[in-house]
């Protein structure tokens, strides 16, 4: 019995050393400007991802089409890097910070708001959250954002002058409000200061320091204008500002308020001061200064109170980032695919071979 036992260990053991030694398998090597391998494990790991994010089960044909997304990035990131081109991690960990605020409806400092954010209304960790939703955990995440950053700044950086050109005309824009003129209302608009208090590691600390801002601003013996400049002074430990509310659930959601707290708002008259009000993640403090009401926009008004930009100006500036964004796509496939010759990648696995290694089982 032992030695059938130990047999059956010997040939798992052998099983998954060769199923390793697959996945180790190069490819492709793209070859521009340094010998790099695209592997089994690469396509797999990549396959995971495309899996989350469209929830379905990636086919033959699909992976093929994976091989060739490495394939073109391994190529332009071989070129930035020739061409000079970083990212530095502060602009990578910004752009997290900034993605992470997007998708969850809340507005972030760090990374560590962020994960004890999801940690408190989740239970699971960062890491954990996002392996879930995205396949990748953040160092990974983080990764493939520098490197997605890294070839969008190159293709700006070669591309710069036509890119430029690229706008919205008068008539598309136009057409645009016409096409969606009952979309353009200003809601209830409210113009407030808000102070925030992040919480960090003493909490205790983080409420009597908002007690004492909202004392001062109560008081008079701070004006917005000093506590703003405070705010932005290097280690403040607080964060203030003047913001246009309008009265919509996904202002509140973007802000931290519930919906019925920022409800009540628009009921207090102006110069009106919450007391210290706690999130999960800070302590902040509420004025409100002027109330607007809701009305319809024609295309020369403003696009909230107190703002230079005019619906017309408003639309012209996201149709043309909107097109800018297509011409980069566009720019940036025209010159993986310049520079995707034999000379600069060599397959090592073609034809039966390359589907048998891309055909494993879900």
């Amino acid at each position: 019995m032992k030695k059938i036992l130990l047999s059956a260990l010997m040939l798992l053991t052998l099983a998954g050393s060769v199923f390793a030694q697959a996945d180790l398998q190069p490819l492709v090597v793209v070859k521009l400007n340094k010998n790099e391998s695209i592997t089994v494990k690469q396509v797999k790991n990549r396959s995971v991802i495309f899996e989350k994010q469209y929830n379905i089960k990636t086919t033959l044909e699909d992976r093929k089409k994976i091989v060739d997304t490495l394939i073109e990035e391994k190529l332009m990131l071989q070129a930035a890097a020739k061409a000079g081109v970083t990212v530095p991690d502060s602009g990578v960990d910004q752009y997290f910070i900034q993605y992470m605020t997007s998708q969850l409806g809340q507005n972030f400092t760090s990374e560590k708001e962020i994960a004890d954010y999801v940690k408190k209304v989740s239970g699971t960790s960062l890491d954990e959250a996002l392996v879930q939703q995205i396949g990748m955990n953040s160092t990974e995440y983080k990764a493939y954002l520098k490197n997605q950053l890294i070839i969008q700044q190159y293709v700006v950086q070669q591309k710069q002058a036509e890119m430029q050109k690229v706008a919205a005309t008068d008539e598309e824009i136009r057409m645009f409000y016409e096409s969606n003129k009952a979309s353009f209302v200003m809601n209830d608009t409210m113009k407030a200061f808000l102070m925030l208090v992040p919480k960090g590691a003493n909490a205790d600390a983080a409420k009597n320091k908002a007690n004492d801002l909202r004392n001062k601003f109560v008081d008079k013996k701070l004006t917005v204008e000093q506590l703003v400049v405070q705010a932005n002074a290097q280690d403040s430990g607080y964060q203030a500002g003047e913001l246009m509310l309008a009265k919509t659930e996904q202002v509140a959601n973007a802000y931290g308020f519930s919906y019925q707290g920022l409800l009540s708002l628009f009921e207090k008259a102006d110069g009106f001061v919450t007391d210290v009000q706690e999130t999960p993640v800070d302590f902040r403090i509420v004025a409100v200064e002027k109330k607007y009401p809701a009305k319809m926009l024609s295309i020369s008004d403003s696009v909230q109170p107190e703002s230079t930009v005019t619906v017309y100006q408003y639309i012209n500036q996201n149709l043309s980032y909107q097109k800018q964004m297509q011409y980069l796509q566009t720019a940036a496939q025209e010159m993986a695919n310049q520079i995707n010759t034999s000379v600069n990648v060599e397959w090592k696995k073609t034809g039966d071979e390359l589907n048998k290694l891309l055909n494993w089982s879900n």
